[in-house]
């Protein structure tokens, strides 16, 4: 046996050896045993398994004490390596070299599955102690999803001529002409298709609301050169991969297109040309009063027991107070709603914002012949699309999809903090040439307020970051001009004064300056009282965890899902566990 099966043989040894003493410790209700299997500043992060909340314990006194609080309760046993998992394996997180041990338990309610990573421990180097844990629940006990339960699915003896067909049980289910949903989703992107979906095989009555027109619209109807920044591999919504004959980056029309197939396959109750107008939520009946809105402009009341915003980290566009912008004579357009760059061939154009976005519609306007000069207003990070993909690293290591997400749910906020800021480093080495160039160019770079490049600032405030897919050469070239929003005094008719008094001529000015927060979101539609009884949204909260994303909020029968395409497959399924639970009164 080389050295290198030997370090195999016993990581699986050690695993083993650790998960037993923890299952004894746990068996005996001993929380202060079970703490002690960690190291002193260990971090133990539960997703639903043991708390039905999504929180981090950091701390031996904080991790006995949740035991303490949640072990006669949860009764959690039969921790173990499951033959289907990727076996216990040397591995380096985050600069740390340890034990990663992919597991699976049981508890009074349910299956669940974890990670847990083991180190020498420096009070007592000779023995492994867990530098961290995530545990999570997969399935509550009899409640499984409907696809995993014979008993539960459609009979085959469905041939009954005259009956109804398929066809006619699906627009009978859609129609909702003599009921209300469980739950009422607003918002038809990923966030609410993959809750949709999770929801649905629960057994639970869902429908989405999306004010456009079509499904997939949210994606289709933005700019025409929009394709996805991260590959294909790591983008799957619940229960249905992408084909293998995808492209790396899908483009927007195809995923539009996809998310179209997606809704019919998974047979996802969806209203298009439907909006919310207004809701209140009964504390007595503890149901929502919504008011939607079709595009025939016909309203429906509705009351369902839990609403769901799937609109995005943010959704309202955002218009920051520039001086003389009423004055502007040309157009002004926010990029979200930027759709006609042939329009401008030959024209002048200001794109005011270097975050993706604006970078990808000051490109595509030169693609199309205009004269476009990006306004930076403050600092950017700007990455290679290829050293982007460091994040997801993960999902590279040739270990099974499922493995890889459970590995994403499993890295506490300052693990998280600084595997990003080693990435970051290492990406700004690789693209050092380019982001020389670009300062030479006049543009002003950031890495995030503690180094922790785009991914952490997208977590914090969804978004002050580039991929570069080409503008930025095109910066450096000249081809496409830059200029900083301090030089600027105002907007004029014919484009932004400068505080030299000359005038930087323009006809077109895209604002590609983000969106209101979904607290701004739910200010609009369900009141300032609501809104500022759940607070923030989105960010990370004193416990390091996003607030009030995919768990209870203050206000009952209020959740949000939001994020990329891999965050929504992977935490809406807690999300509607939680749900679920909720529903059937287990909590």
């Amino acid at each position: 046996m080389n050295i290198a099966d030997r370090k195999q043989a016993t990581a699986v040894a050690d695993a083993q050896k650790w998960l037993e003493s923890f299952e004894a410790a746990l068996k005996a209700q001993n929380a202060a045993a079970a703490a002690k299997l960690f190291v002193a500043h260990g971090l133990w992060r539960d997703v639903v398994a043991f708390t039905w909340n999504i929180q981090t314990m950091s701390g031996r006194p904080a991790i006995e004490a949740m035991f303490g609080e949640t072990l006669a309760r949860i009764r959690p046993a039969n921790f173990h390596v499951p033959a289907a998992r990727t076996p216990p394996r040397w591995v380096t997180r985050a600069g740390t070299e340890c034990i990663e041990v992919l597991l699976a338990f049981d508890t009074t309610f349910g299956s669940g599955a974890g990670v847990v990573r083991l180190v020498p421990d420096p009070d007592a180097p000779t023995r492994l102690a867990a530098w961290t844990m995530v545990t999570t629940l997969e399935e509550i006990r009899g409640h499984e999803e409907l696809f995993k339960r014979p008993e539960m699915r459609e009979p085959e003896s469905t041939r009954d001529f005259g009956a109804e067909n398929w066809l006619d049980r699906r627009a009978k289910a859609r129609a909702y002409a003599d009921r209300d949903p469980a739950v009422l989703v607003v918002g038809g992107g990923q966030a609410g298709l993959a809750i949709a979906a999770r929801l649905t095989q629960l057994g639970i009555d869902t429908l989405i609301v999306d004010r456009h027109a079509r499904v997939g619209d949210n994606w289709r109807k933005r700019y025409h050169s929009l394709t996805l920044h991260n590959e294909m591999h790591v983008n799957h919504l619940p229960y249905l991969p992408f084909p293998p004959t995808f492209p790396t980056y899908i483009p927007k029309d195809k995923l539009a297109n996809w998310f179209e197939s997606y809704v019919e396959s998974m047979e996802i109750n969806f209203w298009t040309g439907t909006e919310l107008i207004s809701g209140g939520y009964d504390d007595a009946r503890r149901q929502w009063n919504v008011t939607l809105r079709k595009a025939d402009g016909s309203e429906r009341v509705m009351h369902p027991r839990h609403l769901i915003f799937a609109t995005g980290v943010s959704s309202i566009p955002f218009t920051p107070d520039l001086p003389g912008l009423k004055d502007f004579g040309g157009q002004i357009v926010h990029s979200g709603s930027f759709a006609d760059a042939e329009k401008w061939r030959g024209r002048k154009a200001l794109v005011l914002g270097t975050g993706t976005s604006g970078h990808d519609v000051a490109q595509e306007l030169q693609a199309h012949g205009a004269d476009v000069t990006l306004i930076q207003r403050s600092k950017t990070y700007v990455v290679s699309l290829k050293e982007a993909q460091s994040v997801y690293a993960i999902y590279s290591e040739g270990i099974p999809f499922e493995d890889c997400d459970l590995l994403a749910t499993s890295f506490p906020y300052p693990v998280l903090q600084r595997s990003y800021q080693i990435s970051t480093a290492r990406g700004r080495e690789v693209d050092k040439a380019l982001l020389d160039a670009l300062e030479k160019k006049g543009f002003r770079l950031h890495f995030g307020e503690d180094e922790t490049g785009f991914q952490m600032m997208y977590l914090r405030r969804g978004g002050g970051y580039y991929f570069n897919v080409g503008c930025s050469e095109l910066i450096i070239a000249g081809k496409v001009g830059l200029m900083q929003y301090a030089d600027i005094d105002k907007f004029v008719a014919g484009g932004a004064k400068l505080k030299d008094g000359s005038v930087k001529p323009a006809e077109l000015l895209v604002l590609a300056t983000g969106y209101k927060s979904q607290q701004e979101t739910v200010r609009a539609y369900l009141g300032d009282d609501i809104a500022d009884r759940i607070g923030p949204v989105w960010g990370f909260d004193e416990g390091g965890e996003l607030r009030n994303m995919w768990r209870r909020t203050a206000q009952p029968g209020l959740w949000f899902n939001a994020g990329s395409l891999a965050q929504c497959r992977i935490f809406s399924r807690y999300l509607a566990l939680q749900i679920k639970a909720l529903e059937e009164k287990l909590i």
